[in-house]
């Protein structure tokens, strides 16, 4: 459908960073906005404004402070715009635009449709958007659609490459005269990060008008149809089990727990999500584990999505990565009619409960959330008994977890303060979910055994090199014990300071317990034997205090080895005294065997294995040790595969393990 055109206004945006196709994706601020009116109708131009933005001076480093001086000073240097306005503040800055723009169309008289202009999507979407959305404002309409001069020209052009279009090649196209200063030449390759001069704006605006112009008229009479809209709104709803272009979903991490799909919509915003593609993962006790995997409508607007790796959620920095379409459809695909029915109703708000009584029933859950004696206490579940869904084992046990529907989002609000309050003898947390996740929690409890078996030992992401040295190994890491329970990796690393920077890549292992929550141990994979050393001498009962707590407590700092560390992870146990001494022997070593089904007497060893004869048995005997994750029975014979034994490994071995066979 083509959009009447009466004008269009060329916009161009500045920041205080990194300009070209780097423009937004280092998180700065607007500083400079500058636009021209371009009559379609008669082929006219009007004349060209500019809009400073003073920066948050509540946000400045003392580096941006020295920038800003400079660029005050530049300031007064500024020419070439027949309109100049300041303004305090960027939310100021979008009000006052729209206010001149729609004055002018109104002056004009030859119409009143008027689009913005751009030159490719980044004035937009990443920059003019992700600031209101970080500031929580509110950007006026003509901000959701715009045309993109690169597009537009590639449809009166097909021959030429949109990926390799600028204001400079599309003028020298159409034999636009083009004074472009060599500093800002777009065809040259100059470091996109340096900060264009105060009036490349300017000329870049007058230049792209030209162009329009030229494109409008004979021979080209070009006609501009390809409208680019911003969502404005985040549609949650469920996936259907489709084929997912792999080009075009994210995988982002480190996202705060408590976060939902519409505060992932806000991270992303300018960018088109697809409908129902933010899907939140878990981890194996249905908890969120801080990544999320998000699905756009095309491959361009993920590669927009990958230019804001390490953009700010609050207070944390959110790592953006590319994923595959398999990935998401595994968490965010396939349901039952049960689920499909519960989801299908539209514009809905669904909160998680958790903690619920075995014994719970529909009637008890809306009584909970029964409307209370104020209006601001109104909490009522959208559609009554079908507005909650319990989540069951396979076997129809209750799981203690159920979604329950609001109509809206105040309603919502309304029950997420309910958060610990008391249905029967137990307390009840609630949490803000999604669509993905309400699929995610029942697959997860639908696939899960009818017959119990011991969890699996909660492992950290450790390297794939083997954590376990020759008995005599290098006490190369440090053990962290008694961390506050809100303590984060962000807050390990202040409270190592110094240290921090003899932590080996991906080197920081929190500990936790059979519930998936903090034990207060913590274990860091340094550098050398002698940095840990240091470092627990030095750190030892010092003080930690946490982001999100206000208790600080003392921490014990120990140096440990990588075997110990091993251990720990994947199941077992330290003792106390262990920490403490340097010299161990085969018996008295300080470790702790991990749980096991048996009765009888457990051994833990450690050893090499010495000989493998594929396809055959291999008996038992004195250093012929192997891992096993699981948990043994006894009389069980164990089936490895042999690639497991090219590295020292751990075993519980109980007593009547027979052989041990290989494939």
């Amino acid at each position: 459908m083509t959009a009447q055109v009466d004008y269009l206004a060329v916009v161009y945006t500045a920041t205080s960073g990194a300009s070209a196709e780097l423009l937004g994706s280092d998180e700065k601020e607007l500083v400079q906005l500058v636009w021209q009116l371009v009559d379609v109708k008669n082929k006219k131009l009007g004349r060209v404004n500019e809009l400073l933005i003073e920066p948050d001076c509540s946000d400045l480093t003392e580096e941006r402070e020295e920038e800003d001086v400079v660029e005050e000073s530049v300031e007064e240097k500024r020419s070439g715009a027949d309109c100049v306005s300041t303004s305090t503040s960027f939310e100021a800055a979008l009000n006052l635009f729209h206010l001149q723009l729609t004055n002018e169309v109104n002056s004009a008289g030859a119409g009143t449709s008027v689009y913005l202009c751009t030159d490719g999507q980044l004035h937009i979407r990443q920059v003019i958007h992700p600031e209101a959305a970080s500031k929580n404002i509110l950007v006026p309409d003509c901000f959701y659609s715009f045309f993109d001069l690169r597009k537009e020209f590639k449809t009166q052009f097909p021959s030429f490459d949109l990926k390799a279009l600028n204001v400079h090649v599309m003028a020298e196209s159409v034999n636009v005269p083009a004074d472009v200063p060599p500093m800002w030449d777009p065809s040259s390759a100059l470091d996109p990060s340096a900060i264009l001069p105060a009036t490349a704006a300017v000329q870049q605006v007058q230049i792209m008008a030209n162009i329009i112009l030229a494109l409008l008229s004979e021979p080209n009479c070009h006609t501009f149809s390809n409208l680019e809209r911003v969502s404005e709104k985040f549609e949650s709803g469920t996936c259907k089990m489709e084929k997912v272009c792999d080009n075009t979903v994210i995988r982002a991490r480190g996202l705060p727990w408590q976060s939902s799909d519409q505060d992932i919509a806000r991270f992303f915003r300018g960018l088109n999500i697809a409908k129902g593609g933010a899907a939140l993962c878990l981890n194996a006790q249905g908890r969120r584990n801080g990544e999320a995997l998000v699905r756009f409508v095309n491959e361009e607007h993920r590669d927009l999505a990958l230019q804001r790796h390490k953009h700010h959620m609050g207070n944390r920095y959110i790592e953006v990565y590319k994923a595959t379409g398999e990935d998401f459809l595994k968490i965010a695909g396939g349901t039952s009619n049960e689920v499909a029915i519960f989801l299908s109703r539209e514009d809905q708000i669904i909160v998680r409960m958790r903690g619920l009584p075995f014994t719970a029933t529909h009637e008890q859950v809306l009584t909970f959330f029964s409307p209370g004696d104020g209006p601001k206490e109104t909490c009522p579940v959208s559609g009554g008994k079908d507005g909650i869904l319990f989540v069951h084992y396979p076997d129809g046990r209750p799981t203690g977890d159920a979604f329950v529907l609001f109509a809206c989002e105040e309603h919502a609000q309304c029950a997420l303060r309910k958060h610990k309050e008391i249905l029967g003898k137990r307390y009840i947390e609630l949490f803000k979910s999604t669509a993905a996740e309400v699929q995610q929690v029942l697959n997860r409890y639908s696939s899960a055994p009818l017959i119990p078996v011991a969890p699996a030992p909660l492992v950290s992401v450790l390297p794939a090199v083997s954590l376990l040295p020759p008995p005599c190994g290098l006490r190369d890491c440090l053990r962290l014990r008694g961390l506050p329970y809100t303590a984060s990796i962000e807050d390990i690393l202040t409270f190592l300071g110094e240290f921090t920077h003899d932590i080996r890549p991906h080197g920081v292992h929190m500990v936790l317990n059979q519930q998936g929550r903090p034990s207060g141990d913590c274990f860091i994979q340094m550098t050398s034997a002698e940095r840990a050393l240091q470092a627990s001498q030095r750190l030892h009962k010092h003080m930690m205090s946490s982001q999100r707590g206000v208790n600080s407590r003392y921490v014990e700092v120990f140096p440990c080895s990588a075997e110990e560390m091993g251990l720990v992870l994947m199941g077992g146990s330290l003792s106390h005294t262990h920490t403490h001494t340097h010299t161990r022997g085969r018996s008295g070593t300080g470790l702790s065997p991990p749980p096991c089904k048996s009765r009888r007497k457990c051994c833990w060893e450690l050893g090499v294995l010495r000989d493998c004869r594929v396809g055959g048995l291999l008996p038992w005997g004195q250093g012929f040790w192997v891992f096993s994750n699981l948990v043994l029975w006894e009389d069980e014979e164990i089936w490895v595969n042999k690639e497991g034994f090219k590295n020292r490994v751990l075993v519980c071995v109980c007593e009547g393990v027979k052989s041990l066979k290989c494939d």
